[in-house]
């Protein structure tokens, strides 16, 4: 059994702050796994099922902000992860992935559990290592630490994100029963220097001069975790006119004075004039509405991208001009310069706003029960102090369309999957003692139920399901909602329901169809209990596409 040179990778994950490690059992894993779980720094929890619990360490790790340990016997266990290893490289989420395998004498032989594990993940990891499959001679025992040095300083580099380490095992996999594991004090680690993430004082004349030429800037911020001192900064920009602040629910940043019902009004066949901006400045990963992006596509706009470093994508088709800064910095410099972008531009975007802010509340009460009128009751009921967990596809929408979130809002928009959405929020839950609240449909929620089949107790959990018995989404959306194949092909039903899967679990549950059950149990849902909680609120996918059309024809009535 090859045992110190993973007592070694145990201890490095601890001496860099790593300590937490979701374990999945196998036999060929096992040196792995009894290495991290002896570790006395390390906090281990075995996960059965692969794909969940890859996503329930992105979910740990995205809270938590630094790697944590995945660790999988050899085969289609490591496969298992894909889905969240894809999903943590697009967010930029830190993971270490510890994959058990065959010594590689036996790869294509018909041995089982046997398949191509070098470079499993391809293009969708920051790195892929090889670990030594013996240590005969002393280098291999250096090569090995190396290796554990490198995945962990790229996996925290900027941007973070996934690195895999494929170890191949022989036999024997478990020690004698009194074997002492003896775990070094002290490993060699390696460090990094930050690269210079601020723009030199030639490159910010450049940018003020540069500047000078736009007086219609539209700032973009993108998916991230909330962050105060960023949000101040926008929101001194919009008391100032300096700018138009757009911002998705996904951002995080929403705040007084920024646009947060822009999927309601946006145009997207024709860009308005009034509306279309000159510069937009973005920060951050990903948007959500496709409103906002055909708009900025039509623009014929300049665009900036505030990032450190790193790969950045043109989302918005207009060729991107990278500043290699910090965003806070360019806002703090943009907040001193005495900007003022043109009035009727700021105007628009703000009588547009109010308009929507006004007209929705009234339209949401004065409609009859369904998913959206059902989906904006519970979202303002939800604690201020709560992390909510959106599933992918209807609810982050819903949660987009209906304005500015004090709570902090998560999704998974890296891949933009069903996959994985129950398990994420499981993670969290594993990382804070604050309410974590998941609002999905049906089919998230069924697709990963394993994210529950585990032996920890999760008391601050609570899921709300909008069970249509389908894919409602494609009623939404132009395409499908006119094809007769709609029902069995793209909505795909199903007769299920989340009571079954309460009682199987334990959960406390309440289902409900009508808007006075729903009050009821929302004057009770969040408190605090010893079990987790499911609210299941049923409604019709057809009613529920005619008051969702409903309400978007009467708030674009200006």
């Amino acid at each position: 059994m090859i045992l110190q040179p993973l007592l070694d990778l145990a201890a490095t994950c601890a001496q860099y702050g790593i300590k937490h490690a979701i374990l999945s059992p196998g036999s060929r894993c096992a040196p792995i796994t009894l290495a991290f779980v002896r570790h006395p720094e390390i906090q281990c929890k075995t996960i059965s099922d692969e794909r969940s619990a890859a996503f329930i360490a992105l979910g740990m790790a995205q809270q938590l902000e630094k790697p944590v340990v995945l660790v999988c016997t050899s085969g289609s266990a490591a496969l298992n992860y894909a889905p969240a290893v894809a999903e943590a490289y697009f967010q930029q989420i830190p993971l270490l992935v510890l994959t058990a395998d065959r010594p590689p004498e036996w790869i294509d032989q018909w041995d089982g559990q046997t398949i191509r594990q070098h470079n499993l993940y391809g293009t969708h990891v920051k790195n892929s290592f090889q670990f030594p499959d013996d240590f005969g001679h002393p280098d291999k025992a250096w090569h090995a630490k190396r290796i554990v040095n490198e995945a962990i300083l790229s996996a925290t580099a900027y941007p973070q994100g996934p690195v895999h380490i494929n170890i191949p095992l022989r036999e024997p996999f478990y020690p004698e029963k009194d074997q002492i594991f003896q775990y070094p004090s002290l490993t060699s680690t390696m460090d990094h220097l930050e690269k210079a993430s601020s723009l030199t004082s030639e490159t910010w004349i450049k940018i003020r001069s540069a500047l000078s030429k736009y007086n219609k800037i539209l700032i973009v911020p993108g998916q991230q975790r909330p962050n105060e001192a960023i949000q101040e900064q926008l929101q001194q920009l919009t008391i100032k006119k300096a700018a138009v602040v757009v911002t998705d629910v996904i951002s995080n940043l929403q705040a007084e004075g920024t646009i947060s019902f822009h999927d309601h009004f946006l145009p997207v066949d024709v860009v308005e004039k009034k509306m279309a901006p000159d510069l937009i400045i973005s920060f951050g990963k990903s948007v959500i509405s496709k409103n906002l992006k055909l708009f900025l596509r039509k623009s014929d706009a300049m665009h900036w991208h505030l990032q450190p470093e790193g790969y950045v994508p043109d989302t918005f088709k207009r060729g991107v001009q990278t500043l290699a800064c910090e965003p806070l910095m360019f806002l703090e410099f943009l907040n001193k310069e005495d900007k003022i972008s043109n009035e009727e531009f700021v105007q628009v975007w703000s009588v547009r706003e109010e308009q929507v802010k006004y007209k929705l509340p009234s339209l949401l009460k004065n409609t009859d029960f369904g998913e959206y009128t059902a989906f904006s009751a519970c979202f303002d009921q939800i604690p201020s102090d709560a992390k909510v967990h959106l599933a992918n596809s209807m609810a982050v929408r819903y949660a987009n369309l209906l304005g500015p979130r004090k709570q902090e809002i998560i999704c998974n928009r890296g891949t933009s999957g069903i996959d994985g959405s129950n398990s994420t929020a499981v993670g969290c839950a594993f990382t804070t003692k604050d309410p974590v609240v998941l609002m999905t449909g049906d089919m998230a929620f069924f697709y990963d139920r394993n994210a529950f089949w585990h032996n920890y107790a999760l008391p601050n959990l609570r899921i709300i399901v909008f069970n249509n018995h389908g894919g409602g989404i494609f009623r939404m959306i132009n395409g499908p909602d006119k094809l007769p194949e709609l029902e069995e092909y793209f909505e795909t039903k199903q007769l299920l329901n989340a009571g079954h899967l309460a009682k199987e679990y334990g959960f406390d549950y309440h289902l409900v169809d009508e808007k006075t059950e729903l009050d009821q149990v929302l004057s009770h849902f969040f408190q605090k209990t010893l079990k987790p909680k499911i609210l299941e609120i049923k409604s019709e996918s057809q009613k529920n596409e005619q008051f969702f059309k409903e309400i978007k024809s009467k708030i674009n009535k200006f």
